[in-house]
């Protein structure tokens, strides 16, 4: 079940609020319907995985009574925490990695080994970080151990952000699973955050999805560059704004029942080098790795320049793995892993944060270029891709596609490049536009959106959540 979905928004989502707010009096009561209908929500494509995500919840519970016991034994929850991490990326590795592991060494090594069809359970890589969370959290100190198995499952499991993100780190809501406070200010932010959310899904994510489709149909020698560079922005485009959306969505869900989600986009577009970008862009899954794997190791704070590089490189080649097993993702990770690096040892990323329209260019181009490789099914579609980005395979600068992808799409297009700014700040930080009237103009033209939302969402069919594949 997807939120912009009709089985969602005219049936799931009104009987699960009715039933939680009858039952919000009784904090234990509504903690239980939420898991419940949580499970429900999980299980509605693919009834079979969500017994393995009760196995992960399960034993990670255990796993954090256990390091809440041994805590002031330091050696003993180190041990414990290492035996959880050593349970959860196991998990994840067969899952996910396995296939992609035995593949890659029968290419190898020339040899047959049979290669498992082991069916990826979706939003695996997200509850597995936030179970490894919970018990790191607790060990940590950052969260009172959950003594009740259904806390910890509804933590893990609660429907908004349990497929697609954002990663809800345990100490952010750890005091919000029995001690919340619903209040309709709350709720009324929630509809509205929901709404931006379903609009750029439902509106950019899905016209953008369309576009890049149709590029990556063509052969290669059927695109220009223009062609080619206008469907590797709508890809960059496409992916923020179908998990954009879907964070925003998860973020005003959670408001509506009373949990408070920690941002998980700040305005990437207009980042002045790609150091920034990743301070702006998955904000929940970059402070995850920072926190507990690139801190860990030392960080920024080792005296060597190859324990600096090494610190890097298993954070971003990991960040690339965790969103694919395949080698497009590999090196993606990689060019960004390189790419940041260089501009942290030569100084050009602090050198272009300091010079405006030049960054933000320098920023989107590298950005847009490297993104270009987990849409291409294999290297050897990205190296074509690249070929016709760069002209450098006989493709012309400009044909009739190009003008087919701006005169269908050109009014997406601008708009998501418009809806990715801050204009809302713009206009009442300089502009001076009232307050109330500025709430008033945006509530107006929020809701004529969504109701433009809502008809796209009846009359088509297209509507690929693609951050499920990640």
């Amino acid at each position: 079940m997807v939120f912009s979905s009709k089985i969602f928004l005219f049936y799931f989502l009104p009987f699960v609020l009715a039933g939680y707010y009858l039952l919000k009096r009784n904090r234990k009561a509504s903690n239980v319907f939420l898991t419940l209908v949580s499970l429900v929500f999980y299980a509605w494509g693919e009834p079979q995985f969500v017994f393995v995500m009760l196995l992960s919840i399960f034993v990670n519970w255990l796993f954090g009574l256990w390091v809440d016991r041994v805590r002031e034994d330091r050696r003993k929850a180190k041990g414990v925490v290492a035996l959880m991490a050593v349970y959860n990326l196991g998990m994840l590795g067969v899952f996910k990695y396995l296939g992609f592991l035995l593949d890659s060494v029968n290419l190898w090594f020339r040899l047959d080994l049979p290669v498992p069809e082991i069916a990826l359970p979706i939003g695996i890589s997200f509850f597995t970080f936030q179970a490894m969370s919970y018990v790191i959290d607790v060990y940590r100190g950052d969260g009172r151990v959950q003594k009740n198995l259904i806390n910890v499952c509804l933590y893990i499991s609660f429907f908004p952000q349990l497929i697609a993100g954002p990663i809800v780190r345990y100490q952010t809501i750890a005091d919000e699973i029995m001690d919340r406070r619903e209040n309709l200010p709350d709720f009324v932010l929630g509809c509205q955050r929901f709404m931006v959310g379903f609009c750029k899904k439902a509106i950019l994510a899905n016209q953008m999805g369309l576009l890049v489709d149709t590029a990556f149909e063509l052969q290669a020698s059927q695109l220009s560059v223009v062609s080619a560079w206008i469907a590797a922005c709508a890809y960059l485009m496409q992916v923020y704004y179908d998990f954009g959306g879907y964070s925003d969505m998860a973020i005003g869900l959670g408001r509506m029942f009373g949990f408070h989600f920690l941002e998980n986009f700040n305005f990437p577009f207009i980042s002045k080098s790609v150091t920034e970008f990743w301070r702006r862009w998955h904000i929940s899954l970059c402070t995850w790795f920072r926190d507990y794997l690139y801190f860990p190791l030392g960080g920024s704070r080792v005296k060597s320049v190859w324990r600096l590089l090494f610190n890097m490189f298993m954070v971003w080649g990991l960040t690339g793995l965790w969103h694919g097993a395949a080698w497009t993702y590999v090196l993606w990770g990689v060019g960004f892993f390189v790419i940041q690096a260089f501009e942290r040892l030569s100084g050009l990323g602090k050198w272009m944060e300091r010079h405006g329209a030049l960054g933000v260019f320098y920023a989107m181009f590298m950005v847009v270029t490297i993104t270009v490789m987990i849409r291409s099914d294999n290297l050897g579609v990205a190296w074509t891709f690249y070929g016709s980005m760069f002209g450098v395979n006989g493709a012309v600068f400009w044909d009739a596609t190009a003008g087919v992808f701006l005169r269908e799409y050109g009014v997406f297009l601008l708009a998501g490049v418009i809806c990715g700014l801050p204009v809302f700040n713009f206009l009442r930080d300089r502009v001076r536009v009232p307050d109330g009237a500025l709430r008033i103009a945006g509530g107006v033209c929020l809701a004529a959106v969504f109701v433009v939302a809502l008809s796209y969402l009846i009359v088509d069919s297209y509507n690929p959540f693609i951050y499920f594949n990640f």
